[in-house]
């Protein structure tokens, strides 16, 4: 039976486990980010060591954070949208592979292959680099870290998938493009013909005040979210994870 699981750790984080390999997604490892941002929950504490590789989506800052990268250590391997590399390079990484949606890489046995996904991303020091979601199979079960991204048709391509983990929100209380609102990813949820689901992206990093003056962001994307997808695609169950709490890719029921 698959060992495949994931740990929700915040905002677009998860550790990702299988056949012991650990990789990790979009690592923000932080209290905070930029000065008017703060974290309400704390992740626990990782053991750089035990990380096999990290899986990078997109440049946004929120989602390629340097400092949490060095507390990694830089010669962790980096996979990342084509374009981004350069950047990563010059800050001293010294194993980075670049991605294009089709190609995959194999770690022991784990099989990591890159998906589309419609969200614009730009950063100095990087060349053009398309945004990233990816499938995670280790030949019996699979998880889908969706990144950032828009609801798009090509959705239906991915799955069916075991488990999905797909942004529901951001972390101020209006949403750009590029994003997905709670009834966009329950719609993602039925295109993608996932077993099992966990909204992320949504109430770990929040303006400071935000607590104060918009109560609902700590809770309401992810309550509705839930409610959309019991309507739109009920075959799914959904699991509200906590950071540190883990989910098996295989299985019938909420946080393991």
């Amino acid at each position: 039976m698959s060992d495949l699981s994931a740990t929700y750790l915040g905002h677009a984080t998860a550790q990702i486990e299988a056949r012991g390999v650990r990789v990790l997604t979009d690592p923000l490892l932080r209290p905070s980010l930029f000065r008017f941002l703060r974290r309400r929950h704390q992740p626990p504490e990782l053991e750089p060591a035990a990380i096999d590789a990290v899986l990078i989506s997109h440049v946004h800052y929120d989602h390629l954070d340097l400092p949490s990268l060095r507390s990694l250590g830089t010669d962790t391997p980096m996979i990342v949208p084509r374009g981004a590399g350069a950047l990563l390079r010059r800050e001293g990484f010294s194993s980075v592979r670049e991605l294009i949606p089709g190609e995959s890489v194999d770690l022991d046995g784990l099989n990591v292959a890159a998906t589309p996904a419609v969200h614009v991303a730009s950063r100095r020091g990087t060349q053009a680099p398309a945004s990233l979601g990816y499938l995670i199979d280790d030949g019996e079960s699979s998880v889908y870290f969706a990144g950032d991204t828009e609801l798009f048709p090509g959705m239906a391509e991915i799955g069916p998938i075991d488990l999905a983990l797909l942004p529901i929100w951001g972390w101020g209380p209006k949403l750009g493009s590029g994003h997905m609102n709670p009834g966009q990813a329950a719609e993602a949820l039925r295109l993608l013909r996932a077993r099992r689901v966990v909204p992320i992206h949504w109430g770990t990093y929040t303006p400071a005040g935000a607590p104060r003056i918009w109560p609902w962001m700590s809770e309401m994307p992810a309550a509705e979210f839930s409610a959309r997808a019991q309507t739109l695609y009920p075959e799914a169950a959904v699991s509200i994870l906590a950071p540190g709490e883990s989910i098996a890719a295989a299985g019938s029921g909420g946080p393991d």
